[in-house]
């Protein structure tokens, strides 16, 4: 397997708060540029840890393992397209860049630099408003507000649809910023975000003015009234006091959609709203009202303003009841063992993925996507989980059988000890769902 560090342990930590120096961040060409989120996972994991630590300690529930796992899934979601093909934000900004450029800056220049960090989390401020504002583009976003938890994990949960949306609204740096330049900071500008998705930093003092802190990042989250289309910010608070849309946490804060969706299923999550605003659409009389559920904000009406009334927010007042389904331990414990191999999985074929075919990936990434499916069956508590279960323990064994007969695991035919555990452990744990779907079917036959 991969080594899952790549950069040294303060360099990884220093990306994290954005604290880089334009000599270190300043490449000539598209492919020096590093992969600074993908080298970021392993910090991701070590601050999550720390921040559970924190929760054990002082008894908080700030956390659940069916609610940080279905967040981290959703993570993973987000880039399994990347996984088949370039990123569309890349490959369209250098498009542009190569076609339309009225000016190139240098590269190396610390004036391009700072322009573009500036240049970045502007255009983040826009897309992530008009995300709020803009029916379409909020179906998207929603995914990421969907959790009733505030912290670590709630940063990963991410759609896989607002890629699709996002990277217009830095085209105009296309015309005079390098691709190499505008990669650099766009990944930084993300990575910066992971932070402030935390309950126990409560202030940083006169920072409050000047950049995005956990403390403005929880009103952003927020269900609470007061809170609706507040604090966009990316990196810098700057463009919300500069816009208008800034607003400093006072009541304790709710967190969530103002509509819970109450569910762990990730397509539900990822493609439910979505749904919902086409059912919408064709339910709608008149051209103009259909497109308005489209271009709107997610909470118009006929014959209300653009973004919806704020008097239709449901008042919520902390502490509020949160989704969560009680399982039974065994079957907790099941869950944390095989979505941590779904994890580590997912990471082998995300390091590995440019020696594969892209039927071979096509395969990989269709698999993910059913396991994490049924982790949120599981996590829902739904009636299907044990088939499920059962269709995802097959898939698996044979699949394994093909990956050692290809050689995944080095020569063709060889398989490893770990190899050798790892379908013990999917082979009894095919026969527990089988006996439960047993004990199901006779229970259903004694009711009948």
């Amino acid at each position: 397997m991969s080594s899952p560090i790549k950069v040294p342990f303060f360099t990884g930590v220093r990306r994290l708060f954005y604290i880089v120096s334009a000599n270190e961040t300043s490449f000539k060409d598209v492919e020096d540029v590093p992969t600074y989120i993908n080298d970021a996972v392993p910090f991701f994991f070590m601050c999550i840890f720390l921040e559970m630590a924190v929760m054990w300690y002082k008894k908080d529930k700030v956390n659940r393992f069916n609610d940080g796992a279905t967040s981290i899934g959703a993570g993973q979601y987000s880039r399994l397209p990347m996984l088949l093909t370039k990123s569309i934000g890349i490959t369209g900004y250098i498009w542009v860049h190569d076609n339309y450029c009225l000016y190139e800056l240098p590269w190396n220049s610390a004036w391009t630099w700072w322009l573009c960090l500036f240049g970045v989390d502007l255009g983040y401020y826009w897309f992530h408003r008009m995300a709020h504002e803009v029916n379409f583009m909020w179906a998207a976003h929603q995914v990421h507000h969907s959790s009733e938890y505030y912290n670590l994990t709630t940063a990963l949960r991410q759609s896989v649809l607002q890629i699709y949306t996002s990277w217009v609204f830095y085209l105009p740096l296309a015309l005079f910023i390098p691709p190499s330049v505008f990669m650099a900071h766009n990944e930084l500008n993300i990575l910066y975000q992971f932070w402030i998705h935390t309950q126990y930093i409560k202030s940083l003092g006169p920072l409050e003015y000047i950049l995005n802190t956990p403390s403005h990042h929880r009103v952003h989250h927020g269900r609470n009234p007061y809170c609706i289309d507040k604090n966009y910010a990316g990196f810098l608070i700057i463009w919300d006091r500069i816009f208008g849309t800034f607003q400093a946490e006072e009541e304790e804060v709710v967190y969530g959609l103002t509509h819970p969706i109450n569910t762990f299923e990730p397509n539900v999550i990822q493609f439910g709203y979505l749904k919902y605003m086409i059912e919408r659409f064709r339910e709608m009389e008149g051209w103009k009202n259909k497109l308005c559920v489209l271009f709107c904000g997610p909470g118009w009406g006929p014959g209300k303003p653009r973004t919806g009334d704020i008097k239709d927010i449901p008042e919520v007042k902390a502490p509020c009841p949160q989704y969560h389904v009680r399982l039974p331990g065994w079957l907790s414990l099941y869950t944390m063992v095989h979505f941590t191999l779904e994890l580590l999985y997912f990471q082998e074929v995300a390091a590995r993925r440019a020696g594969f075919s892209q039927l071979s990936v096509l395969l990989f990434v269709l698999h993910i996507g059913f396991c994490l499916t049924c982790f949120g069956r599981i996590f829902d508590n739904d009636p299907s989980a044990p088939k499920y279960e059962v269709v995802r323990c097959l898939m698996t064994l044979a699949g394994d059988v093909a990956l050692c007969h290809y050689g995944f695991y080095g020569a063709p035919g060889y398989r490893p000890t770990f190899v050798t555990v790892l379908q013990a452990l999917f082979t009894a744990s095919l026969a527990l769902w089988s006996f439960v779907i047993y004990q199901n079917a006779m229970k259903t036959k004694k009711v009948e």
